[in-house]
């Protein structure tokens, strides 16, 4: 009896181990992405002040802050950086290369985690107001015209269409228990001049 007591004891320890850790595990992507947010507002100040993406927002970072990014309607802004490999967008929302830069003609296309910064994504509707700041100091807003979720191989959202169009993109469905997958949410926004 007192074996069999001490086992089941043992046995709710672990799995309260296991639990806590899973706990803690699934907190740390959402606790390292606010902290790097204030290293990553540090660079942007630095390189909006002096007018090129140069500071690293820590020493061994391999990305750069690019532009500033502000959802209007729903009063958040956020940094955006050089590139959109997984671990730059474990940081924030990354530039997609080979795009135009954030406020620039061209379609350029940043994309961002559908659990942390692009968690914003599924709030904006068509006509909303999105902001973008250069390193340069130059504004240039931008309002959504659509939203649609396509299949992540489809390249045609990256797509120069000559207009000066941002492409927001993230994975789909928001709420899946699983990353990744093969749908991307997409939301399209035109600068005020063309919309």
């Amino acid at each position: 009896m007192h074996g069999r007591l001490n086992a089941a004891r043992l046995a709710v320890a672990a799995l309260a181990a296991a639990g806590a850790w899973q706990v803690g595990a699934g907190s740390w992507l959402h606790l390292k992405a606010w902290l790097a947010q204030a290293m990553i507002e540090q660079a942007w100040q630095h390189n909006r002040a002096d007018g090129r993406a140069a500071a690293r927002p820590w020493a061994w970072a391999d990305t750069t802050a690019v532009a500033r990014i502000t959802f209007v309607e729903q009063a958040r802004s956020m940094v955006v950086l050089a590139g959109d490999a997984g671990r730059v967008l474990a940081f924030g929302p990354g530039h997609r290369t080979g795009t135009p830069l954030p406020g620039t003609a061209g379609n350029s296309m940043i994309s961002g985690h559908r659990d942390t910064h692009f968690r914003i994504l599924g709030q904006l509707a068509d006509g909303q107001r999105i902001e973008v700041e250069r390193l340069d100091g130059r504004r240039r807003t931008y309002r959504v015209v659509a939203a649609r979720i396509v299949d992540r191989r489809n390249l045609g959202i990256a797509a120069d269409r000559g207009a000066d169009e941002l492409t927001l993109v993230t994975c789909w469905p928001f709420d899946a228990v699983a990353p990744g997958g093969p749908l991307r949410y997409v939301v399209s926004a035109l600068a005020e001049d063309d919309a």
